[in-house]
């Protein structure tokens, strides 16, 4: 993980400016004027600054005259060894480049987007009896996509509705060829079976494309139809039927009322809003399709130091659309810097018209208000948590007498009688936990005597942690959960890597969270916090993220060794049927429940084997 730029103090600033000025100036003599992209590089190579120009020449010399810069692009300018150049065409096209080397460098001086992420889609495979799943990532199964949507639980929710309303299967391809009959999601009126024939392949298609049509907005002529159908069924008599389109159009009804947004002239929109407060800056993004909400998301820029709120709102939106497909129709809270070549370069990468708008009156407006109200909110949030941290660190410098903390490494260990024994680290700094930070470790080192000794797998995940000191940012404190003994087992690793931490151990007393928590170091003696200091409860918080994480790594880690040992210890199983009944099943428990038919069902599965199997796990 990078250090922000604003944290990284100039070996001699005023000396490495005046090189990096006149390695800047060099390079510029040679620069055409022609658009382009620059990369600034250290002397380790690695890319500090990513930059676009319509004119390399005459932007490039601006970075030369290091009195206009921000600290930000001094700091920048200081560490510059030498540049890359590459011409482009059109400026259009140096904006694409630009935004793709951003995304794939993450330069440490550019203002970047932090923890971007891929929103999920919802996805009817191209099959004859389609699949509906959720989908994130590049779009390489055939089918029709849905979204993007903000979150997975937008998604999932939207799954279930068209599992009600439509009865669309979701199970996988494998499972659907090898079954003789109905799962429960039929029984639970969510499938139609059609992997058994309990529906034709011209009716179920006709479910898909009602909800086809439903997730693309028409979910209006969606009720004339299920309307027409309850009719035609009452007609004849079907009343059963009848009954369940009359059920499907009530549920449907719900769902109009609870996701129509009725925000007249945006059925497909982005919605963005910047908001900046105590030296950090965020946008607060809304996502409409077909007139619905698709979810909300928070983004947090960094490396802002210098940047005005246009160039910042360009960065986040040319960074953002690499990955994700851009609506006709882009609503900010203000106009992104570059706003014409910004739009162009939407059109070349995506063949789409797009326009960036900032309204200034009407219900567009009331939306980017509204998004520019949740980012300040958020923002006052975390400014607010942050006070809280910056007092509870202050508490602890006091009550461990150490000059300056800003960051803690809190170190947890799990196991279970010694089997899937993992540790864990975790990252509190004074913005709160940094779960880029956290990281786990398999241990290693267990004998057959091992019986879980917390004290070699501390040493052990201390050991290998510290092979990382040069990758991994060293804490200001060392937290450990645990005694005298883990205490001292640390403070010998530190001593032999000659590094000099702060380390404090943390014991609950006979109750978890009871107030009778012991404190132990390295050569001092122990001590206690009163039952109802402040301080206490924040180290009590942050113990209990570590043992969360260590708990969850646990879990997992056990979890993925049970289906191993299962599946490896029944005889005659190898990779390859171990692979068709995961694929078909899903979990070895999937496999624990199955009968000796549905097993036989499996490719490569005999009745001979499918009963192996069977008893394997039935005996006793």
């Amino acid at each position: 993980m990078q250090p922000d730029a604003e944290k990284i103090p100039p070996v001699d600033i005023l000396t490495s400016l005046e090189v990096g000025a006149n390695i800047i100036k060099d390079v510029v003599k040679t620069l055409p004027n022609k658009p382009g992209v620059y990369r600034m590089i250290s002397s380790s190579l690695k890319v500090l600054y990513v930059g676009k120009a319509k004119d390399l020449k005459k932007r490039v010399v601006s970075y030369s005259h290091v009195e206009r810069l921000p600290n930000r692009l001094k700091r920048m300018v200081s560490e510059t060894h030498t540049m890359e150049i590459v011409t482009t065409s059109t400026e259009v096209e140096a904006l694409l480049l630009e935004s793709n080397l951003i995304k794939k460098l993450q330069p440490r001086y550019n203002v970047l987007l932090k923890d971007d992420k891929s929103f999920p889609y919802v996805l009817l495979t191209a099959h004859d009896y389609p699949r509906i799943l959720k989908h994130r990532g590049p779009k390489t199964e055939k089918g029709t996509y849905f979204g993007p949507f903000a979150n997975v639980a937008a998604v999932e929710e939207t799954i279930l509705t068209m599992q009600r309303l439509f009865q669309i299967r979701n199970c996988s391809d494998s499972y659907f060829q090898n079954r003789n009959r109905p799962c429960l999601q039929y029984h639970i009126k969510r499938c139609t079976a059609p992997c058994v024939g309990k529906i034709s392949m011209g009716e179920y298609k006709d479910f898909v494309q009602s909800a086809k049509a439903f997730l693309a907005g028409k979910s209006d002529m969606v009720q004339r139809q299920l309307a027409a159908k309850m009719h035609a069924a009452s007609e004849v008599l079907d009343f059963e039927r009848a009954a369940e389109f009359r059920d499907s159009i009530r549920l449907l009804t719900q769902i109009q009322a609870r996701q129509r947004i009725n925000v007249a002239g945006v059925d497909h929109a982005d919605v963005f809003a910047l908001a900046q407060l105590g030296g950090r800056a965020v946008v607060q993004g809304f996502f409409f399709r077909h007139g619905r909400n698709y979810g909300t998301e928070t983004f947090e820029l960094v490396h802002t130091d210098g940047a005005t709120q246009e160039e910042q709102m360009a960065a986040f939106l040319s960074q953002f659309y690499v990955e994700h497909e851009p609506p006709a129709m882009i609503l900010c809270n203000l106009i992104p810097d570059g706003v014409e070549v910004l739009a162009s370069s939407l059109r070349q990468q995506y063949g789409l018209k797009v326009t960036i708008e900032c309204p200034q009156n009407g219900v567009k407006y009331d939306l980017v208000e509204h998004a520019f109200k949740n980012a300040k909110e958020y923002l006052e949030r975390q400014y607010n948590a942050e006070l809280t941290h910056q007092k509870q660190f202050e508490l602890l410098q006091d009550f461990l007498n150490v000059p300056t903390i800003d960051s803690i490494e809190v170190y947890d260990n799990s196991h279970l009688q010694g089997s899937s024994a993992y540790g864990v680290l975790i990252c509190a700094t004074r913005k709160g936990f940094e779960k880029s930070r956290y990281r786990k470790f398999s241990i290693r080192e267990m004998k057959s005597d091992f019986g879980g000794d917390d004290i070699a797998m501390m040493r052990e995940v201390m050991s290998r942690r510290l092979n990382y000191k040069d990758e991994w940012p060293l804490p200001d404190l060392l937290l450990i959960d645990g005694g005298q003994a883990q205490v001292n087992a640390v403070a010998v690793i530190l001593e032999e890597h000659n590094i000099e931490l702060p380390i404090a151990g943390i014991a609950k007393g006979a109750v978890r969270n009871a107030g009778d928590e012991t404190f132990y170091f390295p050569g001092k003696p122990s001590r206690k916090l009163p039952k109802d200091s402040p301080l206490l409860y924040f180290l009590q918080v942050i113990r209990d993220e570590a043992h969360r994480f260590a708990i969850g790594v646990h879990r997992a880690g056990r979890q993925k060794s049970l289906v191993k040992s299962q599946l490896d210890q029944i005889p005659g199983i190898g990779a390859k049927r171990k692979k068709m009944l995961l694929q078909h099943f899903g979990a070895a428990a999937g496999v624990g429940r199955a009968s000796i038919e549905d097993l036989m069902t499996v490719s490569g599965i005999s009745r001979k084997v499918a009963e192996k199997i069977y008893y394997f796990f039935h005996q006793g």
